[in-house]
């Protein structure tokens, strides 16, 4: 009768661990399929546009109306996103799939400077625990600062300058030690980067130069709020 009895309790620890397992997955490949959903809603509008741009330039009307679209998409996929860090907490790669990560850290990219702020102690962390790669969190670090007027550390943030109708890279701190700082987290060098991202050329002589300009511009104008 003893017997009998262990082995019911034993089957049943068995079963119910068995279903345990069995919902984590399906909350797992749920968590997935949401964060598919958010990537397309969240991407393809933003290639929509750049491919727009290319053709038609960054001014123009088609852009400016997709913009609109970009935005409205984005409204809804941060409070997605905001929902599953606040159940989920940052989710490994096995909660989210291969690109789950990319996709939140884009749609936080996304926000406004305050969401970037609120996040990034969560973004550190999750980097520390290895559930996040740190190219991810660097470029939610450069976005934070060219949005607060900041020199960015490891140049990732583009800018178009409506002056010269062409983009260039928002001015960067150190600029002759910014593959030192990128090699330490693991990045490519600058030059690299920027080729196969934007297809732009990094000329150190000229962004030296522009980091000075904008250095000194910074200064003057202090000195003008004094």
């Amino acid at each position: 009768m003893r017997f009998n009895f262990l082995l019911i309790i034993l089957i049943t620890a068995a079963c119910s661990n068995s279903q345990s397992q069995a919902k984590l997955q399906q909350e797992d490949e749920n968590l997935i399929a949401v964060l598919d959903t958010i990537w397309r809603d969240e991407q393809l509008p933003i290639r929509y546009r750049d491919s727009l741009m290319q053709v038609h330039g960054p001014e123009s009307p088609l852009v400016t109306a997709q913009d609109s679209i970009i935005r409205k998409f984005h409204a809804i996929n941060e409070i997605k996103v905001a929902k599953i860090l606040e159940i989920h907490g940052w989710p490994t790669k096995e909660m989210a799939g291969e690109n789950g990560n990319w996709t939140i850290c884009n749609v936080i990219q996304h926000s406004s400077n305050d969401v970037r702020i609120k996040y990034l102690p969560v973004m550190r962390q999750a980097v520390k625990d290895k559930k996040l790669e740190p190219r991810f969190l660097v470029r939610t670090e450069d976005r934070i600062k060219t949005e607060l007027g900041e020199l960015q550390i490891y140049g990732g943030q583009m800018k178009y300058y409506p002056e010269t109708k062409s983009f260039n890279v928002w001015p960067v701190y150190d600029p002759e030690n910014i593959d030192q700082r990128r090699a330490e987290i693991g990045l490519e060098p600058i030059a690299i980067f920027l080729k196969n991202r934007f297809n732009f050329e990094w000329n150190l002589e000229e962004q030296i130069e522009r980091t000075k300009a904008y250095i000194a511009a910074k200064s003057k104008d202090g000195q003008k709020n004094k």
